[in-house]
Formats: structure tokens, sequence, C-alpha cells
């Protein structure tokens, strides 16, 4: 049960707390609900456990005699500023590709649409490895084990030797910017080790003064690892002296009892009963439009700052501010299933995942991969211009897969599905930061490569905000490089921060960049012979169809989810424009236009047309679900204001099937949510919890409950969050919708901490499928509406609830700061 570790806080006051007896020392290692625990290091790279402060991370091996820390920093990236005017002939290029598209010529139009592109994006980077080598006699070590406790951010190894109980503490401190290592041993002075860095970039190593640097020059560029024409994939120097960004990593051990020494670039513990690994790291990375190299910030300062003021504490108060920092995020939200079934969490994590992919239900996992989505949002979402990546910033290779960059047309947006909803509000400053760079970057993109007002985002960025159609001036595939829908897609993300925060403030500083968004939109549409607004040209990200003699086609007009996202974006701009009551002609251009929009459509099998004719698809199953952006992310689609388009959207959803790559699985866990059918919901969300090892071709998790797409993508954990609370809690449509979509697998639970929109913090109980009891906190105030599957009340209120389409509805006005408390209407 997962209430044995939570606090009994303002925000769990509903329930009740669990005897102090079942609870866990703060520093003892123990069998516990929030904790992955294994017995064994680590095999492979997805075996291991991630550490972050929002900046520096770490994948934690956990080997006994050679530890091995593979580090990040969240800012280091290849590359830097992009460059303006990249494609001159890209508008022309535009021209023919629309004349192509009018005259029904897919296939001219997919080879034109390749003149319209620009350069890759650049790479996120692996910073280096601590290496840890631990003399332990040659004695074989015992009693191991290996956790992760994800309330306190604490990565744990421990193990016997002849006699002596050794163990390590690793975790990310966000308060004193460095990453903490604490090893201890039972019996004094029993602690020999070295330590040593190293990096796959070009880097040297020294050690003098007690403290290992590791300094080096990031590349200039480099490519995806997709890419493979190139002979030199990796370009390392700028002979204009701008891209490529330096970096320093500081590693200084500080001991109890024992000496330090320095043995050529190691450093050497003796004879030490305690010590604390201080590791500090920073980029010369200056901002999106500065030269990191010529203009960068000095890395050395950042780094020898950090490390200095964290040597002046000692280990208990940096783990005191740690726990503090990383509890006052993590506590805000609480989750039970099924608290009345065995307790399972003292299996092996790995061994408990396997028996779960088996069919052996464990609710207990299911809400521990709930929060772990949120540990990983809290440890890598907290520097300024450097939201969470494809890997949020865990990365182990030269050239990742997809360049761990941030893929804008489902990937990075996935990342920040529960930012709100779990209750993390601060953690979206990251992508909003990227979000404004990109309006920067993506005014000269629009102006330059379609002649057009506003902004473009297309399917790739980075921390440099490419927002250019990306493919290498015509070698990458139309499919998924020219992609254009990015600007509006993000855009929503500033809106559903308003919603969420109610904060009109915010609202007044995130609106004109909304703004300009639709003024792109509005350029980018074109009439169609009949009058209707198009997109001109269009895909489906990343699919294909069939037309005339079963040719293959890629670029067409009006495909859903462009015409989907042009609809959001107009609402979410004109509703934006209302509230702070400002641009009334727009806000009628924006209505106008929206009226104007190709209309969904529904095809012969009784689903919603993915393109603007019923094509067969080239791939039936495939992974993406585009069409469906109007269900979700999206609300123009949904069970109580379109039962009809909803019903074809499930149609849509079971002839795509239920299965795919981990994040297109918690893509479809969300959908399944918003159609009210919390049992489809719930099959897809066991299947992204399967087990997927080394080579597996299917999606699910890593043994330490990472994503596999396959191979890892973060965006699938973030995905599944989301998708569990979709589960208990929607408020899409101004309304807090209670248990929508509760599978009949929760039979009882308690939540504690959700947020839906309006700012309203909900918390509840459930029993026999049926809400026992709730609590509504207005952080905020106003018109609240609760939607629940039977009548409730709420105390001191005379509003009653009414029978609905679906369900209940009651409403009233909540006061600022007032908490309500509702329960099922008698009789």
């Amino acid at each position: 049960m997962l209430s044995s570790r939570l606090l009994c806080a303002s925000a769990c006051a509903l329930f009740l707390c669990l005897p102090a007896s079942r609870a866990r020392a703060a520093d003892a290692p123990s069998s516990h609900p929030l904790t992955l625990h294994y017995e064994h290091p680590a095999k492979a790279w997805t075996e291991a456990l991630p550490v972050g402060n929002g900046r520096l991370g770490a994948m934690v091996i956990g080997r006994p005699e050679e530890e091995l820390l593979q580090l990040n920093e969240a800012t280091l990236w290849s590359g830097g500023p992009v460059s303006g005017k990249l494609n001159p002939g890209a508008f022309d290029a535009l021209g023919r590709v629309r004349d192509a598209l009018r005259q029904e010529d897919y296939g001219a139009a997919y080879k034109l649409a390749r003149g319209v592109q620009g350069r890759y994006t650049e790479s996120f980077l692996p910073l280096g490895d601590l290496r840890i080598r631990q003399r332990l006699g040659g004695s074989v070590p015992t009693g191991y084990r290996r956790s992760l406790d994800i309330r306190d951010g604490i990565a744990a190894t421990s193990f016997d030797v002849d006699g002596v109980r050794y163990r390590r503490e690793v975790f990310a401190s966000a308060p004193d910017g460095v990453i903490i290592v604490h090893l201890s041993a039972s019996e004094p002075r029993k602690l020999e080790f070295e330590l040593e860095t190293s990096s796959q970039l070009r880097a040297a190593a020294t050690a003098a003064g007690k403290v290992l640097a590791l300094r080096g020059k990031a590349p200039a560029h480099v490519d995806p690892n997709y890419v493979r024409y190139n002979p030199e994939p990796v370009i390392q120097d700028d002979p204009a002296g701008c891209k490529g960004m330096r970096f320093e990593l500081l590693v200084q051990p500080i001991v109890k009892d024992g000496s330090v020494s320095v043995v050529e670039n190691r450093l050497r513990v003796s004879g030490a009963s305690e010590a604390t690994v201080l590791l500090s790291a920073a980029t010369s990375f200056a901002g999106f439009d500065q030269c990191p190299d010529s203009a960068g910030r000095d890395e050395h300062a950042l780094a020898a700052a950090a490390l200095e003021r964290a040597a002046q504490r000692d280990h208990a108060s940096l783990r005191a501010a740690h726990l503090a920092d990383f509890r006052g995020l993590f506590d805000r939200m609480s989750l039970t299933l099924n608290g009345g079934q065995p307790d399972r969490s003292a299996i092996p994590t790995d061994r408990r995942l396997a028996e779960y992919s088996a069919g052996q239900p464990d609710p207990g996992l299911e809400a521990l991969y709930v929060q772990f989505g949120r540990y990983l949002l809290i440890s890598s979402s907290r520097t300024k211009d450097a939201p969470a990546n494809l890997q949020g910033i865990w990365n182990h290779l030269l050239r990742a897969s997809w360049s761990s960059n941030y893929t804008t047309n489902i990937n990075v947006q996935m990342n920040y599905w529960p930012v709100e909803s779990a209750n993390l509000g601060e953690l979206f400053a990251p992508m909003n930061d990227l979000i404004r760079n990109l309006s920067v970057t993506g005014t000269e993109t629009a102006a330059s490569f379609y002649r057009a007002p506003g902004w473009a985002v297309h399917h790739n960025s980075d921390i440099w905000a490419t927002s250019n159609p990306v493919g290498d001036f015509g070698k990458g595939d139309p499919k998924w490089a020219n992609w254009s829908m990015g600007s509006a897609w993000m855009s929503r993300h500033l809106w559903e921060h308003y919603q969420f925060t109610a904060d009109r403030a915010y609202l007044r500083e995130a609106y004109p960049v909304m703004k300009e968004a639709a003024r792109f939109m509005l350029a980018w549409l074109q009439p169609d012979a009949q009058g209707r607004l198009v997109t001109l040209p269009s895909t489906s990200p990343e699919n294909a169809f069939y037309y005339g003699d079963r040719q293959q086609g890629i670029v067409s007009i009006a495909s859903t989810m462009d015409m989907a996202i042009a609809r959001d974006l107009f609402a979410n701009v004109e509703a934006a424009a209302r509230v702070l009551d400002v641009d009334a002609a727009l806000r009628g251009e924006l209505k106008a236009a929206a009226a104007r929009l190709f209309p969904y459509q529904v095809g012969a099998r009784g689903q919603l047309l993915e393109w603007y004719k019923d094509f067969d698809e080239v791939e039936p199953q495939h992974r993406h679900v585009s069409h469906l952006y109007a269900l979700h992310p999206g609300r123009s689609i949904g069970p109580l204001a379109t039962p009809d388009l909803a019903a074809a959207a499930r149609r849509t959803l079971e002839l795509r099937g239920d299965d795919g790559t981990g994040w297109s699985l918690a893509w479809k866990v969300n959908m399944w949510a918003r159609l009210l059918d919390g049992d489809r919901a719930y099959r897809l969300f066991r299947k992204l919890m399967r087990l997927t090892k080394q080579g597996d071709k299917h999606g699910g998790a890593y043994a330490n409950l990472f994503d596999a797409h396959p191979p890892f993508q973060i965006d699938g954990n973030f995905g599944g969050t989301a998708g569990a609370i979709e589960m208990l809690l929607q408020s899409q449509n101004d309304e807090l919708h209670l248990l929508p979509a509760l599978p009949a697998a929760w039979q009882e639970g308690e939540v504690a901490g959700l947020v839906g929109r309006g700012n309203f913090v909900v918390d509840m109980a459930w029993r026999g499928g049926r809400l026992r009891t709730a609590r509504i906190t207005a952080r905020q105030g106003g018109r609240c509406v609760l939607r629940t599957a039977a009548p409730v009340r709420v105390a001191g209120l005379t509003a009653r609830s009414k029978r609905s389409g679906i369900g209940y509805v009651l409403s009233f006005d909540a006061t600022k700061g007032k908490t309500y408390q509702v329960r099922p209407a008698p009789g």
C-alpha cells in the first residue's frame, strides 16, 4: 500500500495514516512501496537507477568493486545558435508542392517537399563517467541490495564483505546544485577506494589539490544517429569559434578519518570511516541565441562555486536540504490502489515486473509506476531553457537515439502532460522557456521559409530552439521532416498552464506568443475549391496512405490532425483574448476561420478519417494516432459534446489496435480514458508496464521502469502517469469529472493532491468502484462544476446534483482558499 510511506499532510488529511510501527526510518534500508530495489547490480544501462536535480543527472550502476555513475548535464548539447535564411528556395518549393497537391499529384508533392527542408537539430550529449573502484580484498560480497527511494530521491547500494556492511547513497541536490555520493562502513577505517573520471567527448582529466577535474569541449555538430551517409558524423570544431560549448566536471572527496592522495589523474582514499564525494559540473551555455564558445559563461567559475559552497556543509545538512526540497514536491500527491490486497513491495522490482507481465495483479506496482513518472519529472525539469528531452536528462551515448532532442509532433509535449494534473506546476517553467525561445527562432523560420507572419515550429528542436523543417536540405523523409504544426501544439501548453493555475498575470505574458502562433496558422491555411480552409501541404505523422493503384502517398491536404490542431489553437487563443478582454477583431477573425476549417469526417468503417479522403493506411496499426488529437490532448471531440465523433474515435482506436511502442501505448491510455472506458484504458496501461528486455521489439517498461519504445524514451513514463490520472480525474470540459474512467481492476483506492483546471485540488476515496468521499480545495476560487456517476452533496451547500447525459452534475461558486467536502447524496 502506497499510503504506508506518505505524509499525512494537508493534501492527505482526508485519509488515515498507517500506524507508526509500519513507517520506515529515513535512513534505514528496507522494502517499502515507494522504492525500486534489486538483488544484483545493473547488467544494462536500462537497469541502472536514475537520480537528478533537474540539471545534473546520474545513472547509478551499483557494482560493489567498481561503481559507475554515468553523468549528464542538462545544457550539454552539441552545436550553437541556429542560423537564419537557411533555405532561400523554400518558398518557391512550397508553391510547387501546393500546385502538385491541387492536381492530386501526391508523388510529385512528396518529392518537391524535400525542397522545403533545412538542417538537422543538434544532440544532447553525455557529460562523462565517475568510477569508484573500491578495494574489497578479493572477497565476494554478500547481502547485496540496490535501491531507489523515489520519495527521497536517493539511490543506495549496500553489501557485506568479511563481516563489514558497506553502503553508498547517491542523490542529486537541487538546493546545493551538486551530486553527492556518501560511502560508509559498519566498522571504522574500512573504506579504501579510488576515484577516476572519463568522457566520450574531447576532455582532459586531471587530479590536483584533492580535486578531480574533467575539462572538455562539445562538438560543433553531431549528426542524428539515423544519418549514416556522412563520413564525419561528429564535427569537433567550428572555424568561426562560436559552436561547441565548454564543460567542466569537478569531484571532491571529503573523508572522516583516513587520507586522500593523488595517483596520476586519480584520487585515492585510504583508511576512511566515511566519505562524502561531491560532484559539481557546469557548461558554458549562455542561452539559445548566444555562442557557447566565444560568448559563453565561465563553466569553471560556476562549477567551482557550487563545489565550494557544498564543501562547507556536512553530509547530514546536505541530505536534509535535499530531502526537504524533494519531498516538498513529491509529497503533494499520494495514491493507493486496492490497499487491502497483499503488499508485494518486498519482492525485487525486476522480478515483480516480470510476474506482473505474466498476469499477476499488483496494484501497488501500478501506483509505484504512476509516482515514478512524477519522480522523473522532478528530477529532470528544473533548468532554465532545458526542459526534459526524449530521455529526460539521462543519456550515455554520443549519438543518442533521435539525438535525444525535443521531438515536437508528440514526444516533448507528452513529457509535460502530467505536470499540472500531478501537482508539479512549477516544473513547467523549462518548457515555457523553450516555447518562448521557439517563438523567436520560429518567427524567422515562418518569414524565410513561408513568407508568413507569426512563428512556425516543425518536427524537431533542441536547446538552440531549432524551428526549421529538418532533413538536411532534402535528405530527410517528408513523412516526418516537414510536419509544420509545432507552434500551434506548443501553444496549447501555455493555455493549459493558465487553465490549471488561473493566473491572469501569466496569461498576459503568454498571450502574445499564442497570438503569433495563430497569426501563422491564419496565413498557413489555404482555401480549397469549396472555400474551406485546409493545410496545404499536410502530413499525418508519421504514417502513409494508399491512393490510385496502391501507390503510397505521404504529403496530402488537410490531415485530420492538422485540422484538429488548428481548431484547438483558434479556440484557445480566442478564449485567452476573451479572458484578457483584448483583440476583439482578432477574436472575430479566429471564430470565422474556425467555422471554415475542413470538417472532421467519418469513413466507411465507422472510423474518424486520418486524411481528407478515405484512404487506406499503409500501416493500419501505426504507432501514431495523430488524427485523434481532437480527443486527446485536444477537447473538440468527446463523449459529452460530440458523441457521434467520439464513437468514430473509438472505432479508430479499435482499428489501430492495442499494441505499440511505449509512448504510443501511453497515448492510447489517455485516449481511452477520454472515451470514459476505464477497462480499455487499463488494458493498455498494463501493456505499458510489461517487462521489456534488451532485444525485445515490443513497447513496455525496462527493469528500472524506464519506458521502452524500444529503445528508452521517457515520454512513455510521463504519458503513463498522465493517463492514470485521466482515469481518476478529468477537467478538460471546464468541470471536475470525478472517477470518469475508473477501471474495474481498481475497486478501491485513495488519491490526494490531483489538480484540475480552475486550480482545484482534488482528494478522493472510493470503494466498490464508487466514490466514497472527496475533498475539493479552491486555490483560486470561481465556478466549480462536479460531474459524478451518482448524485453527491457538498457539505454546507444547498446545491444538488442534477442528472445529465453522462452521470450527474452539481455546480457552486467556490471561495478562494476554502475546502469543500463531497459525499454521496443520501438515498
